[in-house]
């Protein structure tokens, strides 16, 4: 069982963001800038298409083929969309200390383990299968998934309902303070992700039993 906190209840679920936390950003400014300039794209271009359709994007309305084919293959290109596509996907990298933490925290059985992020179908369905997450998270409330993104008080709020799960029980990592701050609005404990050393040690404070 985990410790009780001082103020109530113990930590019973420790939800986590994907990108900038366990892995490397999906599709992020710092990702699409990479790819802009490898394949030499116009930024301002493209950027203007993309913000019209990363919402639809992330909440599943619409296919990475479907966006790709209105940000960038709306007309021709010296590059394959497979060669594209393969360039956006080898640029997910894993944060391994970090996986090592939640892989830990799995398997001790001790708290419900799951995500909430933000990602498009296709890249989730990649990052879940090359990075082992099932082996980590039983729940993945992605915005892919579910139609609802961050920092919408919706997703965080259906995350508790699916798991049955109090505020005050629950733990929500992620790198965007926005991101944190509806969830701490909720009630849940959260913790800005800064390094593996620092999040160690403030799920210690929380009562946290760690590997």
């Amino acid at each position: 069982m985990a410790t009780l906190q001082k103020d109530g209840l113990a930590i019973s679920a420790i939800f986590w963001d994907v990108g900038g936390v366990l892995l490397s950003n999906a599709w992020d400014h710092e990702q699409r800038q990479r790819t802009l300039k490898r394949f030499g794209l116009d930024e301002v271009e493209f950027e203007s298409r993309h913000e019209m359709l990363v919402s639809s994007l992330e909440r599943g309305k619409i296919s990475l083929d479907e966006y790709f084919e209105r940000t960038i293959f709306y007309r021709p290109r010296p590059f394959t969309r497979d060669e594209f596509k393969n360039y956006i996907f080898s640029l997910s990298q894993p944060c391994p200390e970090t996986l090592q933490l939640a892989k830990g925290l799995a398997q001790s059985s001790r708290y419900l383990m799951a995500t909430i992020n933000n990602e498009s179908g296709e890249l989730n369905q990649f990052r879940i299968q090359t990075f082992g997450l099932r082996d980590i998270f039983s729940l993945f409330v992605s915005s892919c998934f579910v139609g609802l993104r961050k920092p919408e008080e919706g997703i965080y709020r259906l995350a508790l309902d699916i798991t049955q799960r109090a505020p005050e029980e629950c733990c929500f990592i992620d790198d965007r303070p926005l991101n944190l701050d509806t969830a701490s609005r909720l009630g849940m404990h959260v913790i800005k992700m800064e390094s593996t050393e620092q999040l160690r040690q403030a799920l210690q404070k929380l009562g946290v039993s760690l590997p």
